[in-house]
């Protein structure tokens, strides 16, 4: 049975450790490229191309049609490891692995 404290087990500090997600489909890099594609890196160390000019001019494009504008496309971001842009659109991480995986591109 042990008797003594130890101030440092359970310290504050240990508790408030950042979490690092650690899913390998979670995506490090992207960079926008001419022709609404995408330069993907995945935390696997995966890479692979995003096409998404189908998709942006495609009457069935929905929210993502706004990302027809160039400008707009170029502004890609990674929002805790899924490719986002403003207004709150984003692409399923999981699904774009998957498929880059397979096929070293995803179309949409």
């Amino acid at each position: 049975m042990r008797t003594e404290s130890n101030a440092s087990e359970n310290s504050p500090a240990d508790l408030t450790a950042e979490v690092v997600p650690r899913s390998p489909w979670r995506v490090t890099e992207v960079e926008a490229l001419p022709g609404f594609r995408l330069r993907v890196a995945f935390a696997d160390g995966l890479t692979g191309m995003v096409d998404m000019s189908g998709l942006v001019h495609s009457p069935k494009a929905g929210v993502f049609a706004a990302l027809a504008d160039p400008s707009l496309f170029a502004q890609v971001t990674l929002d805790y490891g899924a490719v986002a842009w403003p207004s709150e659109l984003d692409l399923a991480p999981d699904a774009m692995h998957a498929a880059i995986q397979e096929h070293r591109e995803w179309s949409l």
